[in-house]
This record gives structure tokens, sequence and C-alpha cells, in this order.
């Protein structure tokens, strides 16, 4: 996974690179990203946030009240390291929105010129039904919102995305696959496009979980 997340990064900073003077990442998964975000584009890396050991998963508290304080209390910004720099963000995945937009105040507050988010996977689209607690198409911030919506939404200068070629790229170690469907892996919440049948009782007992 360490080396999946590095390649990820990597892959990143070909895709979508940005004129920066640090990159960071979101711990702990978005630090390995960042440092192959910085291999692959020459920025600095640095360790500009501190995480807090004892809040977990953010995306999965029930209720955005819930999820907000949790936030809140999960990262903090080395003042001294991103003050009066171009800041490139780096994270696994776009849920809710509710950690990034925090992220970009808190690096504004900190003293960062500009923040720029960089992400090591697809927007994420559609709900899963496998498991992960996204039950709602209007929970995923990214179902009602392009990326230049999304950016002005999150106060950051410049969001990009990871390709779905990419993605596959960075976890397999290959860029040879033409048709995404013949992965192995589900793409479901990026494409909405789903390895087995969901039909509309699956959804409805779901959403009334």
């Amino acid at each position: 996974m360490y080396n999946a997340r590095i390649r990820a990064g990597e892959i990143l900073g070909k895709e979508s690179t940005v004129d920066a003077d640090l990159v960071i990442g979101v711990p702990d998964s978005g630090i390995p990203a960042a440092i192959g975000y910085g291999r692959a584009t020459g920025t600095q890396f640095g360790m500009g946030i501190v995480k807090n050991k004892y809040v977990g998963r953010t995306f999965i508290c029930p209720g955005q009240i819930t999820r907000e304080k949790a936030v809140s209390l999960k990262h903090f910004i080395i003042r001294g390291e991103v003050s009066n720099k171009k800041i490139v963000l780096i994270d696994d995945s776009i849920v809710r929105g509710t950690t990034s937009r925090r992220l970009v105040s808190l690096l504004r507050a900190a003293g960062a010129k500009e923040v720029h988010i960089r992400i090591c996977s697809p927007q994420v689209r559609f709900p899963c039904h496998y498991g992960i607690d996204t039950p709602h198409k209007r929970d995923l911030i990214s179902n009602a919102n392009g990326s230049d919506d999304l950016c002005k939404t999150l106060g950051a200068d410049s969001l990009a995305f990871i390709s779905i070629k990419g993605l596959l790229e960075s976890i397999t170690g290959s860029a040879g696959f033409d048709d995404p469907n013949d992965c192995g892996f589900c793409l479901g919440c990026f494409t909405g496009e789903y390895p087995t049948e969901v039909n509309d009782q699956q959804i409805d007992l779901q959403l009334n979980f």
C-alpha cells in the first residue's frame, strides 16, 4: 500500500503539476503520496500538518455536526513550515469535503500564500453499497460539483484528481488497462458501475438503515 501511494503521488505530479514551494500530505495516507508527488515534480516535501492520533476517520462519523467537531480536533498546522509559501496539499480522497475545507482554511490562517489540492483518487460521485458509510448521493460533494465549482467551495487555488487510469496504474504498477471495467477492482463510487447488481430494494434498505 505504501508503494501504491508513492506511485499515486508520482502520477498526480505528472498529470497535474503546479508551481509550488512545498508539498505536504494529510496524515497518514496522504504523506506517502506527497513524497511521490515531490519526487516527480521536484517540489520540496515537508510535514506541514500534525494529526491528533486520538481522532479516527471523520468522514464516517454519524451526522455533519459530529464530523465538523471531529475535524476541528484532528489536524494542526505547523505555521513555520507553511507560512508565506505556495502549498500543494495531497489527500487520498474527498468524500464530503469537510476535512479539505477545514485544512484549506487552517493553512491560509497559518500564512500560506496559495493552497493547491491534489487528490489520489478520482472524484467520489456515487454511493458505496458494500459497507462504506456514503449511502446518499447528496452527501458526496463531488456529485453536485465539477472540479472548478468544488475548488471554489473548498477555498483552494486549484484542485485536481488522479485519473481512473492513473489510480489503477498506482495500484497495479501497470499502465495496461485500456478498459477500467476489466481491472478486477470495484470502481462503483467513481463511475456508478458496480460489480454486482444493486436493485431499488437494496438501496431503500441502505438508506433507511
